[in-house]
């Protein structure tokens, strides 16, 4: 199920073992996947498109910290 929201904040991913990287302030989309993770895709200002998986915890941290706002 793919949800709407809006990155407000400082939100972050890890590629494989990679040094983390920042999910740009705007619109996303969210699926909730099977196996406990965020997968968020969002369009960059340049046109690139960006794709994220985070664990389904970090994911619901951010909601908390209202650095991720879900849409309805």
């Amino acid at each position: 199920m793919t949800q709407h929201a809006t990155i407000n904040d400082h939100v972050t991913f890890r590629p494989s073992d990679g040094v983390p990287m920042v999910i740009p302030i705007g619109p996303v989309e969210v699926d909730l996947t099977a196996d406990n993770s965020a997968t968020l895709s969002w369009v960059a200002d340049n046109g690139a498109a960006g794709l994220a998986a985070i664990p389904l915890t970090q994911f619901n941290e951010y909601v908390k910290q209202k650095r991720i706002t879900l849409t309805k």
